[in-house]
């Protein structure tokens, strides 16, 4: 649903994008920020793109300008923009290498006596042909074609691969797909997301998963079920009514049924954006025998958790009564929490206590003591029951803690950071999420977890740069599997970022003393105030959901006795 959301807010951009970023400070600094719909408004009818073919007697800086304006049309591989070019170079123009999206009104023509253009465009973000998406600086970057005449019309010789798109196109053309791994302990899918032209999507997915890789900051902390040996069958997903025909390579034929189902699982999984109703698995036209396997939910009790003068567990009803948490809302009486991250199956909570100390509360059995350590951020608790502790001006010394006491020194993250404000786990428990202070900027990152066979911390991978923030860092959490939720501080006042993990974002003003942010499900953010007043956003509005929260918790699933 957030990610349905978040495409009705692109498509609002063109109306949208100058009023919000002039009305809205603090917005990430790299990266476009997109400003649109609130939940519960009504979304305007979606923007429709036409490319026009060329036109006789088009001067060379028309014709670059009409191929870079036919980049909104996908179809047939960009067909009407290939008409732009000399039929000697259409089969040498690749325009999957490359999607740069930009700010349109920035574009600057330059043409030369020699039938040579330059165009130079302000980028805000690219996507590979993979369709992994990176934000850019903002910086200028010159596009230089060479044009010559063909049958009298100027055509293009020579042009950079991929396409441009304005931020405010993007949307129109590009759409966002979910490519599902498994943790490495065959428990979880987890999303790789990739933006792909909605046209022939989900021939771009099975590609993409069959043949190609998780991203690289992901790499160690993901697996798949499809061995190197087996590819696509057939360059293209054929579709049967509204049914997915993915043919495989004869390998596949030796594979055991366990494995099979979970190929069968992550294709049903990635393709659940493109509009078809299922996928199947064939090998020389013949399928495949494979169905779905279980995996563990992510989902969280759409609820607030919070600490109040009642007691921890639940909200429930107006009245502000509290329904516990079966063993650990008994066991944090006997502590005074300033954070808590329940664990999915409720077994135990992350807590850091009034004085510092970072706790594990369990529901059955002794309070734990784990961290003393001077000036400790808000810990987090893995779905293993590894407890993730840090101070802020030491990034590098991050611990997790298991269920026995024990640190473990988690290595490979942020060596370059000078301080971290907060981090918030994945309810997969594959990626870490951080909000770091790199060089006097805060930067939001993530970073994929590397575990043993045994499901212990080893280390971070690689971090990714989603934004950066021109304040400071006030709290941080995962509002579903592949969006992040960030406050951060600009100037006098507030804002509450929603970052996808690969994508872009959209930034909403919070109430100005605003401490505490948490997801549920749907579309559903939560805020807590300094004064302890629980906010819920509704459509533009921040309104008051209950008061004398001391605490907002962060669940990481549903118990099985509250599923």
């Amino acid at each position: 649903m957030r990610r349905r959301m978040l495409r009705i807010a692109l498509a609002a951009i063109a109306t949208a994008t100058v009023l919000a970023l002039s009305a809205c400070a603090g917005l990430p600094t790299s990266g476009p920020v997109f400003a649109g719909l609130r939940p519960g408004e009504v979304a305007p009818p979606d923007f429709s793109y036409v490319p026009v073919k060329p036109q006789d007697g088009a001067s060379p800086e028309q014709i670059v300008q009409g191929f870079i304006d036919a980049g909104i049309g996908p179809e047939g591989s960009w067909a009407v923009a290939q008409l732009y070019l000399a039929p000697s170079y259409r089969d040498q123009w690749k325009p999957n290498a490359l999607t740069t999206v930009d700010d349109r009104s920035a574009r600057t023509y330059v043409q030369a006596q020699d039938g040579k253009v330059v165009l130079t465009v302000t980028q805000q973000a690219t996507v590979d042909g993979d369709g992994v998406y990176r934000p850019s600086d903002g910086g200028q970057t010159p596009l230089s074609f060479q044009l010559a005449k063909v049958d009298g019309q100027w055509r293009i010789t020579k042009a950079p691969g991929g396409i441009v798109l304005g931020a405010d196109q993007f949307p129109s053309v590009f759409h966002e797909y979910p490519l599902m791994y498994f943790d490495p302990g065959w428990n979880y899918l987890v999303p790789d997301v990739r933006w792909f032209p909605s046209t022939n999507a989900a021939t771009r997915i099975a590609t993409a998963l069959v043949d190609g890789k998780p991203n690289s900051w992901l790499a160690g902390s993901v697996v798949s079920a499809f061995p190197d040996n087996v590819s696509m069958g057939a360059p293209s997903v054929s579709v049967s009514g509204t049914v997915g025909q993915v043919s495989l390579t004869r390998p596949v034929l030796s594979l055991d049924r366990p494995t099979l189902n979970r190929m069968q699982t992550q294709l049903a999984a990635s393709m659940t954006e493109t509009g078809l109703s299922g996928v199947v698995m064939q090998f020389n036209g013949s399928t495949i025998a494979a169905q779905d396997v279980s995996t563990r939910s992510t989902r969280v009790d759409p609820r607030a958790l919070v600490q109040t003068d009642k007691g921890f567990g639940y909200l429930a009803g107006d009245a502000g009564s509290i329904e516990p948490v079966k063993g650990v809302s008994e066991a944090m009486t006997k502590i005074r929490p300033r954070a808590i991250a329940l664990a999915a199956d409720a077994s135990a909570a992350a807590v850091r206590t009034e004085s510092g100390v970072v706790a594990r509360v369990p529901a059955s059995g002794p309070l734990l003591s784990l961290d003393q350590r001077h000036g400790l951020i808000d810990p987090v608790i893995d779905p293993q029951g590894y407890i993730w502790s840090t101070p802020a001006d030491a990034p590098g010394a991050l611990l997790a803690y298991g269920t026995d006491g024990k640190a473990i020194a988690v290595t490979g993250g942020w060596s370059s950071a000078s301080h971290v404000s907060a981090i918030a786990m994945s309810r997969d428990g594959a990626r870490l999420a951080a909000l770091v202070t790199v060089g006097g900027q805060l930067s939001l990152e993530v970073s994929g977890v590397v575990r043993d066979g045994d499901g212990r911390p080893k280390s971070l991978g690689d971090a990714l740069t989603l934004a950066t923030f021109p304040g400071r860092g006030i709290a941080l959490t995962w509002l579903d599997d592949s969006t992040l939720g960030v406050i951060a501080a600009s100037g006098s006042g507030r804002v509450v970022v929603q970052q996808a993990v690969s994508g872009p974002s959209t930034s909403t003003p919070a109430p100005d003393d605003a401490v505490g942010i948490s997801g549920t499900i749907g579309t559903t953010v939560r805020l807590r105030g300094a004064d302890g007043t629980l906010y819920s956003q509704r459509g533009s509005n921040w309104e008051k959901a209950g008061t004398g929260v001391q605490v907002l918790g962060q669940a990481q699933g549903v118990s099985p006795a509250q599923g």
